[in-house]
């Protein structure tokens, strides 16, 4: 009989041991492995978001020498086309203006009434040298002198536009004011050229 009760009481005491071995080791497993599987999962997912910057950044870096390359032949493109007078100083630019735009006027059948140079003024890196014009001509002349005068290279500006049509002449027979085609016109041609050049 006090065999059987050892075993009970040893059956009894195997199962506390047991019941606190499964305590301790969900306690060892709660405090110690669930933070560093947690810890290790978020190391992964910081791992990852790296090596997906790090290949972000290497694709960048791998448009680098394309997007550089481009920009230089953005900037010799520039150099080469004539957008900016390329005259010595303010006067010449302004002189050059004035000769192609009374040139411009006479080829279209206009009538050039005045240019006159207006003061220059700087900006940052370049300087604006502005023209203002009076001519007279039809919308035909009109239409011819800007188109001339917006595809000139160096590149000028048509600014401040003004139209207004001419009063017709008086028939002598009826003595009725007949009206006229031509016009009167005045804008300012603004071109630029950069500091540096004067």
């Amino acid at each position: 009989m006090s065999n059987l009760k050892l075993s009970a009481d040893q059956l009894q005491q195997r199962a506390l041991a047991v019941g606190l071995l499964v305590v301790v080791t969900l306690i060892v497993i709660l405090v110690i492995i669930v933070p560093l599987v947690s810890m290790k999962m978020e190391f992964k997912d910081t791992k990852e978001s790296l090596v997906l910057k790090l290949q972000q950044y290497e694709r960048i870096l791998a448009k680098s020498d394309a997007v550089t390359a481009s920009m230089q032949n953005i900037t010799s493109a520039q150099e080469t086309q004539e957008y900016f007078n390329r005259q010595a100083t303010d006067a010449l630019a302004s002189a050059d203006m004035q000769e192609f735009i009374k040139k411009t006027i006479v080829e279209a059948g206009g009538q050039l009434s005045s240019t006159q140079a207006l003061p220059v003024i700087n900006k940052e890196n370049f300087k604006r040298i502005t023209v203002s014009v009076r001519m007279t001509g039809s919308s035909q002349v009109l239409r011819a002198v800007l188109y001339k005068i917006e595809t000139s290279e160096p590149l000028i500006i048509i600014n401040q536009f003004d139209i207004r049509p001419m009063r017709g002449a008086r028939n002598p027979v009826t003595r009725q004011m007949e009206p006229s085609n031509e016009l009167n016109i005045n804008f300012q041609a603004v071109s630029f050229m950069r500091s540096s050049a004067s």
